[in-house]
């Protein structure tokens, strides 16, 4: 009987995917493997194919972005497994991660979703554990410590992260990093799938919201362990992933917040990109700054100041 099953999306991330596939191999639970392919172009389809004919590939003819792929990859589940794993391809699953997220999951039957602590690939510890966000967290990310504000914030509770990230206790969170999340079925069934009007960016801080609304707690145990790239997918589009990112945030905020929070999260953001806009011209005019990228940059802004 198999007891996870891993659902994974990429997006022309074929080397990448290829080393986390390999990975998962490792794992001495039965696992059901499926790969949901955003219409990549640089072979990724055909790889898992011809390299992991144990995967169940899901190969999508227009990129539905994370949520929606999500949710595929959830429909297309075989049998009643008791857990799914949402792991991005660019990451390398630990020996033993796995086991432990779900020998967790089996002692404590109140917490819904783990994630695990998650490493840069030069083995430095990443942040995974996030406090809902806030407007004080929006004026950190806009006005960055150590730039505009006192650097000591940076990291710190006020900015949405856990003091005991480092420690080797599990403790509770928000919400994970997307980047590894094992989730019941018992949670999916009551809370609903990944909310599709999310793109890219925040749909998990949104899933773990109705989560933690119905009562289920959230943890990350730092005992199991995986390496996180981060941004594969993403920075091949910066600009417009930069857009959905902060039209997300908003998003969130409209839904889960009060109307004077999002104006005042709205305030925030436009006084941030006319700060942004303000520091990409003197970027331009001091030559550090390519005019192309300058008109990049100059267009993300703008659209998020008219968001």
């Amino acid at each position: 009987m198999q007891v996870c099953s891993v659902i994974i999306i990429s997006f022309n991330t074929v080397t990448l995917l290829r080393t986390c596939l390999a990975s998962l191999r490792a794992c001495q639970l039965a696992l059901e493997v499926i790969v949901v392919d955003n219409d990549s172009h640089d072979g990724s389809p055909a790889m898992v194919r011809a390299e992991f004919p144990e995967v169940r590939l899901l190969a999508l003819d227009h990129n539905l972005g994370f949520a929606g792929a999500t949710n595929r990859g959830l429909a297309a589940v075989t049998g009643t497994p008791p857990f799914y794993l949402l792991l991005n391809p660019d990451t390398v699953v630990h020996p033993g991660a796995i086991e432990t997220l779900v020998a967790f999951l089996e002692a404590h039957p109140r917490v819904g979703m783990v994630g695990p602590r998650l490493l840069n690939p030069d083995g430095t510890l990443q942040q995974a554990a996030f406090r809902f966000p806030t407007l004080l967290m929006t004026l950190l990310d806009l006005f960055p410590p150590g730039e505009v504000l006192p650097g000591r914030l940076y990291g710190s509770w006020w900015h949405g992260r856990y003091p005991h990230a480092t420690g080797t206790t599990p403790f509770a969170i928000d919400h994970p990093l997307g980047a590894c999340m094992l989730v019941r079925r018992e949670v999916v069934a009551t809370v609903g799938a990944l909310d599709q009007r999310y793109f890219m960016y925040s749909e998990e801080i949104e899933w773990c919201w109705r989560i933690k609304a119905t009562g289920w707690a959230i943890w990350q145990v730092p005992a199991a362990t995986v390496t996180h790239v981060g941004g594969a997918a993403t920075s091949q589009v910066r600009p417009r992933m930069f857009v959905a990112l902060w039209q997300s945030r908003l998003q969130f905020t409209a839904q889960h917040r009060s109307p004077q929070s999002l104006h005042a999260q709205r305030s925030l953001v436009r006084l941030g990109m006319l700060r942004l806009t303000l520091l990409a011209w003197l970027a331009y005019a001091g030559g550090r700054l390519s005019y192309e990228n300058l008109r990049s940059n100059l267009w993300a802004y703008g659209t998020v100041f008219r968001l």
